[in-house]
């Protein structure tokens, strides 16, 4: 069973990337964050298998694009969008519903969380542990 754990929203918004630049950009509320995927980025994933940045979303007077949170890709049976926020999880959303979002038909899309393997839950403990060195 799998749990909902926010929505994509087309607000129009433009947000500000590093260098000033402004892009159209779609809202992502996921367990209470909010992130954005430019708009321009969102058109070629759904066009093609690429792979594009999932981006923290500030405000302050205006928009603008932060650090890569995650990363998202359409699922390989071609039917979903899935997005991987580092540290928090893997999440998933209808291509079909995405593409209403994205083209106007519909206002929001309903993001789910994608459960963990036990194989899954191991190897994230594993990549955030520190090492440390000793001299023998």
């Amino acid at each position: 069973m799998m749990e909902k754990a926010g929505y994509l929203q087309r607000t129009g918004c433009q947000a500000l990337d590093s260098d000033g630049h402004p892009h159209e950009v779609l809202d992502l509320h996921i367990c209470g964050a909010r992130y954005a995927i430019r708009r321009s980025d969102l058109a070629k994933a759904v066009a093609g298998r690429t792979l594009i940045q999932v981006e923290e979303l500030t405000r302050n007077w205006e928009y603008y694009l932060g650090v890569t949170s995650g990363l998202a890709q359409v699922s390989v049976s071609g039917k979903a969008l899935n997005i991987d926020l580092f540290g928090a999880g893997s999440f998933t959303l209808s291509l079909n519903t995405l593409r209403n979002v994205l083209y106007g038909k519909e206002r929001l899309a309903v993001i789910v969380r994608i459960p963990e393997s036990p194989a899954q839950k191991l190897r994230r403990v594993a990549a955030d542990q520190q090492t440390i060195g000793a001299m023998v």
